[in-house]
């Protein structure tokens, strides 16, 4: 697919890599529509990018809220054929807590916005896709998630995270075998340390040692980095089913 022939939903688009994302999707000429529960980051966010961009109140927990906000954004874009799942949370913490073991209300919280968000907006969103006229290669659409070298190397206190992280990653293959009959391809990637709001609120020091531990470049990944290789995918039909991680070869310790 070009980049200005994309009509982008971009859930937790208000910030972070999905931001970035949609900076992307706009400067190649796409529009993009921002799915988040930020109000104000989201509507300054579409205000930011343009005539091109829209912003639409979405709690991917929220099964019917969220075919409506993709059936919302479909109408705004006049058509949808990629979609880019950045929403999601940390979740930190451990089995086996200062407070006693996890509390399965906790975990349950982290797979509903890691994991069964993802799922509700790729099934509202591939409903839609399969209605596309194909392109010259029979492509309908693409959908691509966000994992975390945390679905490989999970360290102490991301057990929950690492988890949604795996499951999100384990939906690909299926889902793109699937999808194949509508020309819908599904993709993830998996990125290392990211230049991300979280990693934004810790200080300098702990910044720059993160980024010490990635083998090269040894620095934190940029967010535009992010976006350009989902760009990359979208431009590449051969490219489905897979997860492609982004990590400057960094293995994550246990701690």
């Amino acid at each position: 697919m070009q980049t200005n022939e994309l009509k982008a939903v971009v859930t937790g688009g208000a910030s972070g890599l999905g931001l970035a994302v949609a900076r992307r999707v706009i400067q190649g000429g796409g529009r993009v529509a921002l799915l988040d529960v930020q109000d104000a980051a989201g509507a300054a966010a579409a205000e930011e990018l343009g005539q091109r961009a829209t912003f639409i109140r979405c709690d991917v927990t929220d099964e019917s809220g969220v075919s409506a906000a993709v059936a919302s954004a479909h109408a705004a874009l006049g058509g949808l054929n990629l979609l880019v799942n950045c929403a999601g949370v940390v979740g930190a913490g451990k089995l086996l807590g200062k407070d006693g073991p996890m509390a399965s209300a906790f975990f349950s919280k982290v797979v509903g916005i890691n994991l069964i968000g993802t799922f509700n907006t790729d099934k509202a969103a591939a409903a839609l896709m399969q209605n596309n006229a194909p392109n010259a290669e029979g492509e309908r659409g693409l959908i691509v998630h966000t994992a975390s070298v945390a679905a490989y190397e999970g360290q102490i206190g991301q057990i929950a995270y690492s988890a949604t992280k795996a499951a999100v990653i384990g939906l690909v293959l299926p889902m793109a075998r699937e999808l194949a009959r509508f020309g819908i391809r599904v993709m993830a990637i998996a990125p290392g340390i990211f230049e991300t709001p979280m990693v934004a609120g810790m200080t300098p020091e702990l910044q720059k040692s993160l980024g010490a531990q990635v083998p090269f470049p040894p620095r934190l990944g940029k967010p535009a980095e992010f976006a350009d290789l989902v760009l990359a995918i979208a431009g590449n039909p051969m490219l489905n089913g897979e997860t492609i991680r982004l990590d400057g070869a960094i293995r994550m310790q246990p701690r």
